[in-house]
């Protein structure tokens, strides 16, 4: 009984330290043209911005080439910020990100 109890003690802890919160500093893009976005030009904001307008899902895009989606919570709060340079604070699960804030760094 013990053991069990020790391993799932270790286990949510686990848990817990990959759902720790971080931030990170890139691009809001979008889905159809993702990683075209790298620059953060004026084409590029508008570009993304269009997309997202058009149905296509917000996407992160980091400083170091990675295309990272979003949870179903936090599209609404990336698609406010389509085409912008952004700094989030939030968790990663994988290659998903949830946001607990969101702003734009220009």
């Amino acid at each position: 009984m013990k053991k069990l109890f020790a391993g799932s003690l270790l286990l949510t802890s686990l848990f817990a330290v990959s759902a720790m919160a971080d931030e990170w500093t890139g691009f809001v893009g979008d889905s159809k043209c993702a990683a075209k976005h790298i620059g953060a030009s004026a084409k590029d904001e508008a570009c993304a911005k269009n997309c997202v307008k058009g149905g296509a899902d917000p996407v992160f895009l980091t400083g170091d080439g990675k295309v990272l989606t979003f949870d179903a919570d936090s599209k609404a709060k990336a698609i406010e910020h389509a085409g912008e340079t952004v700094k989030i604070n939030g968790s990663l699960a994988g290659t998903t990100v949830t946001i607990s804030s969101i702003e734009a760094t220009k």
